[in-house]
């Protein structure tokens, strides 16, 4: 009996290693080796070719465009999420009328599905939109953006900030309530101005704040999909198309499964390499 109470422990150790195991590290040695290969995804037969998709991906158009997409639209959430959450947040913790209620609808969008906001905001932009703009006369409106090269990639980043805000509204509002309002007023008394107090009092406390929705909304831009493909699918012209819609359309609409997984190896490489920076970075800043 007190070897098993010794042991138990281990317990709660193997079965997330184990798991670990057979739903990521498998899938991705497996997802490697058909990169190494001209798989189809239809059938068993297939030969190795080495790192001829890799050689590949860089002479491809619509992965250079992807790329770019990906990095800006990741880099709006990044930067969106974080002066926008941080902005309503600092509102929603002054002692404003309504207080409660802007609390629960500014956190409305994070409970509904990204595919129904998606395509909600299809007809939107599809119908809703053309007719504002007939009815006050302005051509610009007049459009369907989602159908214009130069608009869609901003409309599809408005919507994906307005759905993806909703949760570091939350993180930076409980980030401003934890601070000591004793070490605030302390600042007041002392002749302190609001963005002084703000940028020498707060920002310090909010930066563990900052670093979740630094995370959050990385991890947002470098893997949005459902979002993205119920809005656009990635065009018009594929100015809209994502890394991750690229390893789907690729496998699924081309049947190209060992370039896909190739896409997919390479988009992995870069999450890598972008998370260890930012944990060097956020150890830096904590010490």
């Amino acid at each position: 009996m007190k070897k098993i109470n010794k042991n138990w422990g281990y317990v709660f150790v193997v079965i997330p290693l184990l798991l670990q195991l057979i739903f990521f590290f498998t899938p991705l040695i497996q997802g490697f080796w058909l990169s190494l290969t001209n798989h189809t995804g239809l059938s068993q037969n297939y030969e190795f070719i080495g790192l001829t998709n890799y050689f590949s991906i860089f002479n491809d158009s619509r992965f250079s465009k992807s790329l770019i997409f990906t990095g800006v639209f990741t880099l709006t959430m990044i930067v969106g999420q974080i002066v926008i959450g941080l902005g309503v947040g600092l509102l929603l913790n002054t002692k404003m009328p309504g207080r409660n209620f802007f609390r629960t609808a500014y956190f409305f969008p994070a409970v509904l599905s990204t595919v129904v906001v998606g395509l909600i905001f299809n007809q939107i932009f599809n119908y809703g939109v053309p007719q504002i703009g007939e009815l006050l006369n302005i051509d610009f409106l007049k459009q369907n953006l989602l159908a214009n090269p130069n608009t869609a990639p901003w409309v599809v980043s408005l919507v994906a900030l307005w759905q993806g805000v909703a949760m570091p509204i939350v993180i930076f509002l409980a980030g401003l309530q934890s601070i000591p309002k004793s070490i605030v007023e302390a600042a007041k008394i002392d002749g302190a101005s609001s963005w002084q107090t703000f940028l020498h009092i707060k920002l310090p406390y909010l930066l563990p704040s900052i670093s979740i929705v630094f995370i959050l909304a990385l991890k947002m831009g470098l893997t949005a999909f459902d979002n993205i493909y119920a809005l656009t699918g990635g065009g018009p012209q594929g100015v809209t198309m994502t890394m991750g819609l690229l390893v789907y359309d690729t496998a699924f609409v081309n049947n190209q499964a060992g370039y896909a997984n190739a896409i997919a190896m390479v988009l992995f490489a870069i999450i890598v390499v972008i998370s260890i920076v930012q944990l060097k970075l956020s150890n830096k800043f904590e010490v």
